[in-house]
């Protein structure tokens, strides 16, 4: 096992999985978890073969078929939960007891381009040649899905979401997200690093385990290429300042601000942006870091005293491509929910889903106030 000291007092312990897959722990400053971890000793079957991406002619997308995933489980009860450390009756994906804990995704939309790179997988038939072949289109084009798909568990506990967290937890998860991003960024082929939380069985959510979940892909994603045409080295710089002037503004700090966007499509919509240019995780300073975790938490408790209930939303942090555009896109997060009253979802029906031309049904500046109502109600962590 391979031990790093990281910011923030947080240790990471790199390990592998019975078949090979990576496994990380993220302890917490002061943990009281042992330094000792178990063995996965579990008779796994083979890593499935990586997945196929094929190319939609009159976009240049390229979408995935991972068929394994559709065999994945679905709200499993507690004592099966596998994102929870293993028990002899739930030989669960995480050996031992953690903190924090990041491992590479069994059925994975992604995967390893090398049996040798990643403990056994089948080696790529056709693996993608840089960007210059993938933004190429032609029509009946495919290629492996080269990449890497890893599952952050939050937390040991059955239930809850990063919002449910500690402010020293948050702290380390926000370590394990910038120490990811820098390895995966690193490796052969990857163009794009992607954090994201789902929240909710609304969102489409398969475990109710605190958790989310990292996408590194081999192109840039179809919404960041659209941000690239317009980006410039002052573009974030200039939302920000227009942002901070409007009332719009739900949450400051030193650091950071979180606001409802000017153009926001749904009806509940929030940025949260550095004051200062950091391209992704890796380039946050530790101060940057410290503030981050509790304002995020702050936001998150707000979003959640909207309602009676828990909030359903996916919290997207945006990251500069890994070779491209990392001097003019501003690392961000864009956290959304189709919850538009206590009883109502908005579901994206002919306009939206067929041409992404959107109707919004409350103001931006409405959504605002409403949240700033929220996030006052409730004790800053």
């Amino acid at each position: 096992m391979n031990i790093r000291t990281l910011g923030a007092g947080v240790i990471a312990r790199d390990t592998r999985l019975a078949d090979g897959r990576e496994l990380i722990y993220y302890d917490d400053p002061g943990t009281t978890l042992p330094a000792e971890r178990s063995i996965d000793a579990r008779d796994l079957d083979p890593r499935p073969e990586t997945a196929t991406m094929r190319q939609d002619v009159l976009t240049g997308d390229w979408i995935t078929f991972a068929t394994k995933r559709q065999n994945r489980v679905l709200m499993p009860g507690a004592d099966a939960d596998p994102l929870a450390p293993q028990t002899p009756t739930n030989p669960s994906e995480v050996p031992s007891l953690y903190d924090v804990a990041v491992f590479e995704n069994r059925s994975p939309a992604f995967g390893p381009a090398l049996a040798s790179a990643s403990g056994g997988a089948p080696a790529a038939i056709d693996p993608p040649q840089g960007l210059d072949d993938l933004t190429a289109i032609g029509i009946g084009r495919s290629r492996t899905s080269i990449g890497r798909c890893e599952v952050v568990c939050f937390s040991p506990e059955h239930a809850g979401s990063f919002g449910t967290l500690s402010p020293v937890r948050a702290r380390t998860v926000i370590e394990a997200w910038a120490d990811r991003t820098a390895a995966l960024s690193a490796l052969p082929g990857i163009e794009q690093v992607f954090p994201f939380e789902n929240r909710g069985e609304a969102i489409g959510v398969s475990l109710p385990h605190p958790h989310g979940q990292i996408y590194s892909y081999p192109y840039v994603t179809p919404r960041t290429q659209r941000l690239l045409e317009v980006a410039s080295p002052d573009l974030f710089a200039r939302i920000l300042e227009s942002e901070q002037a409007s009332s719009r503004v739900v949450l400051q700090g030193e650091h950071w601000t979180a606001f409802v966007p000017f153009a926001a499509r749904w009806p509940l919509e929030v940025q949260l942006m550095p004051h200062r240019h950091a391209a992704d995780f890796s380039e946050l300073t530790a101060a940057e870091r410290d503030e981050l975790a509790p304002l995020y938490l702050h936001l998150l408790r707000g979003v959640d005293a909207l309602y009676s209930s828990p909030t359903p939303y996916i919290a997207a942090w945006h990251q500069a491509p890994v070779h491209v555009g990392r001097d003019a896109v501003r690392m961000r997060l864009e956290l959304t929910s189709p919850r538009r009253a206590a009883d109502k979802l908005k579901f994206l029906a002919g306009s939206e889903a067929a041409m992404s031309a959107w109707t919004a049904e409350i103001l931006p500046e409405d959504a605002a106030a409403r949240l700033r109502d929220a996030i006052a109600s409730v004790p800053a962590p």
